[in-house]
């Protein structure tokens, strides 16, 4: 099981560390994807899930189990739930978990649990395996920091005091399901650049609910050209039936606009521009959260990692939370909380 099913076939069938490299030729399983399977020559079914659909769990039963990047799964503990209700042949059913070790409750119950054996493996145990220039991007972008220590080091971090969020208070929040929405918006906060060096093109997916609550509906956060980028959005858009995108100009100017136009020039589309720093925007929405009047519906781990990481002392762009605070400010009034956001049509 893996977060997506593009995921399991890429990744953990098909990838280089996958499942097929490491086989020995004389006893290679052979690949349905159709039939989601995997058969080897001496009998052996194991069958492929998405943690994108952890309904399928639901009456298959299993003797052991592989679960990829846990941590990442939209509904983690749907998934993980129901995995566990299926683990149930043979004589002593077993699961491993390989994941980025993330500060989260199924993670840390995990741990507690006197039949889990933990192993731990750091990206400098494994560079012997990686290329050069993407040990060194990794190691420069991400070495000395916070998140550091979780993605190089593989230590579960504990809660960043001086962040604005923190775990404890998303897992508070999140829901299942949300209501049905009065409104949703596609809020873009646009790379300046399009290199292999730039930073990624946060797109947040923001809904108001019926209840007024507001809810984080998808992260569709991509490193990509501005025509790449601009695609993603649209789609966003058109997926959702969203109202609105809400595209930041600090840096891009008109040209945000433009780019998104160039593919569907018909969007229903807002610019936002801001004038003092992203703490003083980002307040007022954590407020929100505090109250427990913002929701996400399920997982967004990428996101998350950045909301418990943003503070003062943030020296990398959040991208995903700029695009999340600019979708919430614009859905749940909270505009008149602080002076620097002018807006303009």
């Amino acid at each position: 099981m893996g977060e997506t099913a593009a995921d399991v076939r890429d990744t953990m069938i098909h990838g280089e560390a996958g499942i097929l490299a490491i086989s020995r030729p004389e006893f290679m399983p052979i690949h349905t994807e159709s039939r989601r399977l995997l058969e080897w020559p001496n009998g052996v079914i194991a069958t492929t899930y998405s943690g994108e659909k952890p309904d399928q769990l639901r009456g298959p039963a299993h003797g052991a189990a592989w679960c990829d990047e846990l941590c990442k799964f939209q509904y983690m503990q749907d998934a993980w739930d129901n995995l566990m209700f299926g683990l149930r042949l043979g004589s002593h059913p077993q699961v491993i978990v390989t994941t980025t070790p993330r500060p989260m409750k199924i993670i840390r119950d995990l741990l507690k649990d006197p039949t889990t054996h933990p192993t731990r493996g750091t990206t400098y145990e494994n560079l012997k395996n990686l290329a050069d220039a993407f040990a060194k991007k990794i190691i420069a972008k991400y070495e000395g920091t916070r998140i550091g220590r979780q993605e190089l080091n593989a230590e579960i971090l504990d809660d960043n005091p001086d962040a604005l969020w923190n775990h404890s208070l998303l897992e508070r929040n999140r829901v299942k399901r949300a209501p049905h929405m009065v409104r949703i918006v596609v809020s873009v906060d646009p790379a300046v650049t399009s290199g292999e060096e730039s930073a990624d093109t946060g797109i947040v997916v923001c809904g108001k609910g019926t209840d007024g609550h507001g809810y984080v509906l998808q992260d569709a956060t991509c490193h990509e050209s501005p025509k790449g980028w601009a695609k993603v959005v649209i789609d966003m858009y058109r997926k959702w039936s969203a109202d609105r995108i809400i595209g930041e100009v600090n840096n891009g100017g008109d040209l945000v606009e433009h780019t998104i136009r160039a593919v569907d020039e018909n969007v229903s589309y807002k610019a936002v521009r801001a004038s003092r720093g992203k703490m003083v925007r980002a307040e007022p929405i954590a407020a929100l959260d505090e109250q427990g009047k913002i929701h996400h519906v399920g997982l967004f781990a990428s996101l998350e990692d950045q909301m418990c990481d943003f503070s003062h002392e943030s020296t990398e762009k959040k991208d995903r939370v700029d695009a999340r605070v600019w979708g919430m400010t614009e859905l749940m009034g909270t505009k008149g909380f602080f002076d620097g956001v002018q807006l303009a049509s």
